[in-house]
């Protein structure tokens, strides 16, 4: 088996609380170590459809359905922008309607950010590519030397919220003029090297908001995840709940912005079942230190128009 066995996924146990139930069906959009699916997975008479483009995911968890003789999971190769077609087959499959629950983990998963030859992470030197399905798309490398300077420093102010976007994307297109941009450390230092000095060494590294940007950029995650949430959502059946688990503000932004559009819709109306996100308990953050910026957002179909007072049905105090 592969490192993916150790993973550790962030707030199950709240996505048990709040999706769980028997004869359920279920997707996770998200599958990466299968800790989401195989709590969903455990409940009695559940069916569970997983998407994940990763092929070391896909070739762990295919391993482990067999080693544990599961069979109501079906896991498809694809990214969860595929979701309507993969979900219409599943559901005629299953007979059903559409989906008691559906679970979205946008957060890399460590497997990620630990294996180095995936180029996620500064802290080893690496081809700096940062691909989610490495058979598709170009690289981050590629990006940085090919991508005009203004393009550049766009995506490091627009995805990773970096005050020095426009420094350092002149800094790597003067560069590259003299040798390719192709590793990580090589690009960390890079982003080093345009930070004052004072703060070259601080406890967050410097080139964090640009390697989370770069990410974000080749996997053109965020435009997916605007394109994917409405057409997850109108899957759901009456009662049927949607949980998004993000890890930085762009992330939540973007899922709290497209929850308010689906509340107002006048069709399948929605409701967020709490007022705030809800974040990981103390002792899983002590247990897992990389769950503390998890925030995770549930939105479930209901029958009844909005009230005025648009949180009335939850019956909670402020």
């Amino acid at each position: 088996m592969s490192e993916y066995k150790s993973h550790y996924s962030v707030m199950k146990e709240d996505v048990i609380t709040h999706l769980g139930k028997d004869n359920g069906i279920y997707a996770d959009l998200t599958f990466g170590a299968g800790g989401h699916s195989l709590a969903l997975a455990k409940f009695n008479g559940s069916k569970v459809l997983s998407f994940d483009q990763d092929p070391e995911a896909l070739a762990n968890g295919f391993t482990l359905f067999k080693e544990e003789k599961i069979e109501n999971i079906k896991l498809v190769d694809s990214n969860f922008e595929n979701f309507q077609t993969h979900a219409d087959i599943f559901l005629k499959e299953n007979n059903a309607e559409g989906f008691d629950g559906i679970v979205m983990d946008l957060g890399v998963s460590s497997h990620h950010f630990d294996e180095a030859s995936r180029g996620f992470s500064f802290r080893f030197d690496a081809p700096l590519d940062m691909r989610m399905n490495p058979r598709a798309g170009i690289s981050a490398a590629e990006f940085l030397n090919t991508s005009e300077e203004e393009q550049i420093a766009a995506a490091l102010w627009e995805y990773g919220e970096e005050k020095l976007s426009r420094k350092i994307a002149k800094r790597i297109v003067h560069d590259r003029k003299t040798a390719p941009i192709e590793s990580t450390l090589q690009l960390a230092e890079i982003v080093r090297s345009c930070y004052p000095a004072a703060k070259r060494f601080s406890k967050i590294h410097p080139a964090t908001k640009t390697f989370q940007a770069l990410r974000i950029e080749v996997n053109n995650e965020l435009g997916v995840l605007s394109d994917t949430l409405p057409q997850v959502a109108s899957k759901l059946v009456m009662n049927g709940r949607l949980a998004v688990i993000s890890f930085h503000s762009l992330e939540d932004r973007l899922a709290k912005i497209v929850f308010k559009e689906l509340e107002q819709r006048t069709e399948l109306p929605l409701y967020k079942t709490s007022r705030k996100p809800i974040v990981p308990s103390p002792s899983e953050i002590f247990e897992n230190s990389r769950s503390r910026s998890a925030k995770m957002r549930v939105l479930e179909r209901i029958s009844f128009k909005r009230d005025k007072n648009k949180y009335a049905h939850l019956n909670v105090k402020e």
